[in-house]
């Protein structure tokens, strides 16, 4: 459990071998399976905390999320929308169940991931990109065979609404059972997906059902996913950050002396604060 509101299993990098570098420029994903939550008039979540030096993408496929910040941002995550916040140089931040969604209960589904910033950007101010289910790019598949809608990056000419700080794919894959879909992706990007919804074959042989993570190898640019049922994957491909990598909880630097630097600062108050 993160917090009391969200149940998760760490895909990367912790208690895994894939490890703090092999995903990069992505640092960590967090999945919230299916998991359905009783009413409560408390809306359950994860209190305070800081970030420094990365960027946050949460994705929600079922259940409202509430959040507001240390800099007296706030919003609502609802069902097929993205926040993507850049943390940067620091902020304070608090994630929660949207009030409504408390009161009745229900189904909370959605993934977290951290991608990490180049040392150039780290020290970047605090924003947000509140990224619609609306307005995500959406490239309709060829005889009804579903559709995939581009977060970030590019696919087939369509592009995502994200800003990224370095080259990022991201797709959430609506396919239709029987249908096929191919991907090209860059060789050296690291790549990987996680089925979300049914069951997939990846690439003629590998079969993936739902709440399974595939790691690719870096050989070849073709990625071809048949769905064996209808199906939802979340498709991540991003070019590797190539500097060291230093972290300690919400801090994701370069180096100890920086992460030393954000918990002195953490501590001075230079974050900001936020009420628990």
């Amino acid at each position: 459990m993160v917090g009391d509101g969200f149940k998760v299993h760490n895909f990367f990098p912790g208690g895994t071998k894939i490890g703090i570098h092999r995903m990069s420029p992505f640092f960590l994903m967090d999945y919230g399976a299916k998991t359905v939550f009783p009413p409560s008039d408390r809306p359950r979540g994860v209190g305070a905390h800081p970030h420094r030096g990365f960027e946050t993408v949460t994705i929600a496929y079922h259940g409202r999320v509430s959040h507001h910040d240390s800099a007296g941002n706030s919003g609502l995550i609802g069902e097929g929308d993205v926040q993507w916040m850049t943390a940067g140089s620091g902020i304070l931040h608090k994630e929660y169940h949207e009030k409504e969604f408390s009161r009745a209960g229900g189904l909370m589904q959605m993934v977290q991931l951290w991608v990490n910033l180049p040392a150039a950007h780290k020290m970047t101010p605090p924003k947000y990109q509140e990224l619609t289910h609306a307005g995500m790019g959406v490239h309709s598949l060829p005889d009804g065979a579903g559709k995939v809608e581009v977060i970030a990056g590019e696919f087939r000419g369509t592009k995502g609404p994200a800003s990224t700080f370095t080259p990022v794919h991201l797709y959430n894959a609506h396919l239709k059972a029987g249908a096929t879909v191919d991907f090209s992706l860059p060789e050296n990007f690291n790549t990987a997906m996680l089925v979300i919804e049914g069951a997939v074959t990846v690439n003629g042989t590998a079969k993936a059902p739902a709440d399974h993570f595939v790691l690719f190898a870096n050989e070849g640019e073709a990625v071809s996913i048949r769905a064996e049922e209808s199906s939802v994957v979340l498709v991540l491909s991003g070019e590797p950050i190539d500097e060291p990598i230093a972290s300690y909880g919400p801090f994701v630097m370069n180096t100890q002396k920086e992460i030393m630097q954000a918990v002195e600062d953490f501590n001075g108050g230079k974050f900001g604060s936020l009420d628990d």
